[in-house]
Protein backbone atom coordinates (compact mmCIF):
# COMPACT_ATOMS: atom_id res chain seq x y z
CA UNK A 1 0.00 0.00 0.00
CA UNK A 2 1.80 3.57 -0.68
CA UNK A 3 0.36 6.62 1.25
CA UNK A 4 1.15 10.07 0.21
CA UNK A 5 0.21 12.67 2.98
CA UNK A 6 0.01 16.16 2.20
CA UNK A 7 -1.08 19.91 3.67
CA UNK A 8 -4.03 21.80 2.30
CA UNK A 9 -6.04 24.54 4.26
CA UNK A 10 -4.97 22.90 7.67
CA UNK A 11 -6.19 19.45 6.32
CA UNK A 12 -4.51 16.57 6.22
CA UNK A 13 -5.03 14.41 3.55
CA UNK A 14 -4.07 11.19 3.22
CA UNK A 15 -4.14 9.70 -0.58
CA UNK A 16 -3.49 5.99 -0.30
CA UNK A 17 -3.56 3.26 -3.24
CA UNK A 18 -3.62 -0.40 -2.44
CA UNK A 19 -5.03 -3.15 -0.65
CA UNK A 20 -6.35 -1.64 3.39
CA UNK A 21 -5.89 -5.42 5.02
CA UNK A 22 -4.88 -7.16 7.50
CA UNK A 23 -1.04 -7.06 6.39
CA UNK A 24 -1.39 -2.92 5.89
CA UNK A 25 -3.43 -1.99 8.14
CA UNK A 26 -0.41 -1.29 10.79
CA UNK A 27 1.19 0.61 8.31
CA UNK A 28 -2.33 2.90 7.80
CA UNK A 29 -2.78 3.16 11.61
CA UNK A 30 0.93 4.43 12.23
CA UNK A 31 0.46 7.11 9.25
CA UNK A 32 -2.53 8.14 11.24
CA UNK A 33 -0.93 8.33 14.53
CA UNK A 34 1.87 10.27 12.74
CA UNK A 35 -0.49 12.92 11.60
CA UNK A 36 -2.24 13.26 15.06
CA UNK A 37 0.79 13.41 17.33
CA UNK A 38 1.72 16.11 15.11
CA UNK A 39 -1.32 18.14 16.46
CA UNK A 40 -3.22 17.88 12.61
CA UNK A 41 -6.91 16.68 13.97
CA UNK A 42 -8.51 17.55 10.44
CA UNK A 43 -8.24 14.37 8.27
CA UNK A 44 -9.41 13.52 4.86
CA UNK A 45 -8.14 10.18 4.23
CA UNK A 46 -8.89 9.72 0.22
CA UNK A 47 -9.48 6.03 -1.03
CA UNK A 48 -9.72 6.96 -4.75
CA UNK A 49 -6.77 3.98 -5.24
CA UNK A 50 -8.22 1.54 -2.76
CA UNK A 51 -10.39 -1.60 -4.19
CA UNK A 52 -10.27 -3.82 -1.23
CA UNK A 53 -10.54 -2.95 2.66
CA UNK A 54 -10.98 -6.54 5.09
CA UNK A 55 -12.14 -6.02 8.82
CA UNK A 56 -8.64 -5.30 10.17
CA UNK A 57 -8.96 -2.07 8.05
CA UNK A 58 -12.37 -1.50 8.97
CA UNK A 59 -11.04 -1.46 12.32
CA UNK A 60 -8.19 0.69 12.04
CA UNK A 61 -10.30 3.34 10.42
CA UNK A 62 -12.80 3.04 13.33
CA UNK A 63 -10.37 3.22 16.15
CA UNK A 64 -8.58 6.25 14.44
CA UNK A 65 -11.94 8.16 14.43
CA UNK A 66 -12.47 7.10 17.82
CA UNK A 67 -9.27 8.59 18.88
CA UNK A 68 -9.61 11.69 16.82
CA UNK A 69 -13.44 12.24 18.06
CA UNK A 70 -12.07 12.17 21.70
CA UNK A 71 -9.59 15.56 20.91
CA UNK A 72 -11.91 17.11 18.90
CA UNK A 73 -10.87 16.27 15.30
CA UNK A 74 -12.28 14.95 12.43
CA UNK A 75 -11.95 12.38 10.10
CA UNK A 76 -13.60 12.22 6.61
CA UNK A 77 -13.25 9.90 3.65
CA UNK A 78 -13.84 10.24 0.43
CA UNK A 79 -13.70 9.10 -3.26
CA UNK A 80 -14.28 5.35 -2.45
CA UNK A 81 -14.53 3.40 -4.90
CA UNK A 82 -18.14 1.36 -5.84
CA UNK A 83 -17.15 -1.61 -3.78
CA UNK A 84 -15.41 -0.19 -1.27
CA UNK A 85 -18.75 1.85 -0.77
CA UNK A 86 -21.04 -1.17 -0.65
CA UNK A 87 -18.90 -2.55 1.92
CA UNK A 88 -19.34 0.43 4.30
CA UNK A 89 -22.98 0.42 3.76
CA UNK A 90 -23.53 -3.28 4.48
CA UNK A 91 -21.71 -3.25 7.54
CA UNK A 92 -23.49 0.25 8.41
CA UNK A 93 -20.43 2.52 8.98
CA UNK A 94 -21.90 5.13 6.48
CA UNK A 95 -23.90 5.89 9.89
CA UNK A 96 -20.18 6.52 11.61
CA UNK A 97 -18.11 8.00 9.21
CA UNK A 98 -18.62 11.24 7.23
CA UNK A 99 -18.05 9.98 3.60
CA UNK A 100 -18.10 12.64 0.79
CA UNK A 101 -17.98 11.49 -3.15
CA UNK A 102 -15.33 14.31 -4.05
CA UNK A 103 -11.96 15.35 -2.19
CA UNK A 104 -12.57 19.25 -2.96
CA UNK A 105 -16.41 18.72 -1.45
CA UNK A 106 -15.08 17.17 1.62
CA UNK A 107 -12.19 19.94 2.02
CA UNK A 108 -15.06 22.77 2.23
CA UNK A 109 -17.26 20.42 4.30
CA UNK A 110 -13.97 20.81 6.63
CA UNK A 111 -14.54 24.62 6.24
CA UNK A 112 -18.44 24.42 7.54
CA UNK A 113 -18.10 22.93 10.67
CA UNK A 114 -15.06 25.31 12.31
Amino acid sequence: MDIRIEEKNGISILRMAGDIDINTAPALKDSLESVIRNKNILILINLSGVDYIDSSGLATLVEILKSLNKQGGKLKLTNLSVKVKGLFEITKLTQLFDILDKEDEAINSFDKQK
